[in-house]
């Protein structure tokens, strides 16, 4: 199972999987050095690392909508080639920032870079692949997502040890070059992939395919609008994992602070293990729906048990951030696979790339928040505002639940853009 899903069958999955691969490791390098890089050797404060990351949180929601426009005009492939490039190029150019204008600006381009690759990788898979094999390929792409984060989080421990400037820097000189190494497997895909061409014929533009009609605009699409801002406060969980247990284990419970790492290996080993099989059906648009309402009610079981760890002991106070562990990542799983399917299945196909921007502007718009409602609600105000923070997720997933109901009852039928395959085998 671990090479198909590393190394899969279908080529287009394969480069996907290798460039994830890469540009994960990139990540988990980034996220563990960055804070510190930009602080002890840049010398900002951490209030403006924050105000120049949030700026650069709202560039990123444009990038996604934007990357959108753009695949449906220039291909999917090329524009997820050339933004992995200037992502990487940005990163790179961390080196040599040295105020706050230039660190800002880096931070726009990269940020703003990286939602334009994901939403063209989106339009890819939206446009090669059918019904299960998309969903089925995302979810392994995620698996592979949390595995080299988790690797690079580890070989960031080096500079972690060694600790001087010349370290940090030269880490980040390592993850601009492997960010670089996420293009390699995306050059010359069409020419590689039979077919690949056709089916990834722009939508827009002179090289448009003729006989393909304008489809929906999905800023007119009612339903899909409405699923992804529900599906966004969804995302609101990713604060939880990234902000808010941290923040809650160190500050207000007697938990041991090394809590906090072994509750992120928990996220990654269940993410890795459970991903692909709890993403089977999803495609289903009633499914989706069905799974995203479960993932509501496990996530507000999550922050009621967090919310009981902080008036308690030490043992009783361990067993429960792991029981919230586990339900957590259980919905955070479940509402990934279901955010899949409606994304992809609500979508028209005339539209591609247009609607996955939409998609994935929810996402940015949710990661640009979640830290600050987070800390407002359960950090700030315990208990209670654990409870308030439950209720949402509760809520936002029934609602979802009955979205999906209503469009599964009422499908509307929508021709596959001119070239598309029929029913590709993912192969994975």
């Amino acid at each position: 199972m671990l090479k198909r899903t590393l190394l899969p069958a279908d080529p287009v999955a394969r480069a996907l999987s290798l460039a994830t691969m890469a540009g994960s490791l990139s990540t988990g390098l980034f996220y563990s050095v960055s804070a510190l890089y930009f602080t002890t050797v840049i010398g900002l404060s951490a209030t403006t690392v924050g105000t120049g990351l949030t700026i650069a949180g709202a560039a990123g929601v444009a990038g996604s909508y934007v990357g959108g426009r753009l695949a449906d005009r220039f291909g999917p492939d090329r524009v997820q080639q050339v933004s992995t490039v200037v992502q990487a190029v940005a990163l790179l150019a961390y080196v040599a920032a040295d105020d706050v204008a230039s660190f800002v600006l880096i931070a726009c381009v990269a940020v703003a870079s990286r939602a334009v690759q994901g939403t063209a990788k989106q339009t890819l898979l939206a446009r090669w692949f059918t019904g299960p094999d998309r969903v089925e390929v995302r979810a392994r792409l995620r698996v592979v997502t949390n595995v080299f984060i988790g690797l690079g989080t580890v070989l960031a421990a080096l500079a972690l040890l060694v600790g001087t400037a010349t370290a940090y820097r030269t880490t980040m000189v390592v993850v601009g070059v492997v960010a670089l190494a996420a293009a390699v497997p995306l050059g010359g895909l069409r020419a590689r992939v039979s077919g690949l061409a056709d089916a990834l014929r722009p939508l827009r533009g002179r090289h448009a395919a003729p006989d393909v009609p304008h489809g929906r605009s999905p800023l007119r699409d009612r339903t899909y609008l409405t699923s992804t801002a529900l599906t966004s406060v969804m995302a609101l969980q990713f604060g939880l994992q990234n902000v808010g247990v941290p923040l809650w284990v160190a500050h207000h419970t007697e938990a041991p602070d090394v809590m906090v790492s072994v509750l992120l290996l928990t996220n990654t080993v269940l993410v890795a293990a459970v991903q692909v099989r709890a993403s089977r059906g999803t495609h289903e648009v009633l499914t989706a729906g069905r799974a995203v309402r479960r993932a509501g009610l496990l996530l507000a079981v999550a922050c009621l048990v967090l919310a009981a760890s902080g008036s308690v002991g030490v043992v009783a106070a361990i067993v429960l951030l792991l029981v919230a562990e586990v339900a957590s990542t259980a919905g955070e799983i479940l509402s990934e696979a279901g955010t899949w399917g409606l994304a992809f299945e609500l979508a028209d196909p005339r539209n591609a790339g247009a609607y996955q921007g939409v998609s994935q502007m929810g996402y940015s718009v949710a990661g640009m928040v979640a830290p600050l409602v987070v800390t407002a609600t359960a950090i700030e105000h315990g208990t209670v505002g654990w409870v308030v923070l439950g209720a949402v997720f509760a809520t936002a997933g029934a609602l979802v639940a009955v979205v999906a109901a209503r469009a599964s009852r009422a499908p509307v039928a929508v021709p596959a853009p001119a070239g598309a395959p029929g029913a590709v085998e993912a192969g994975v």
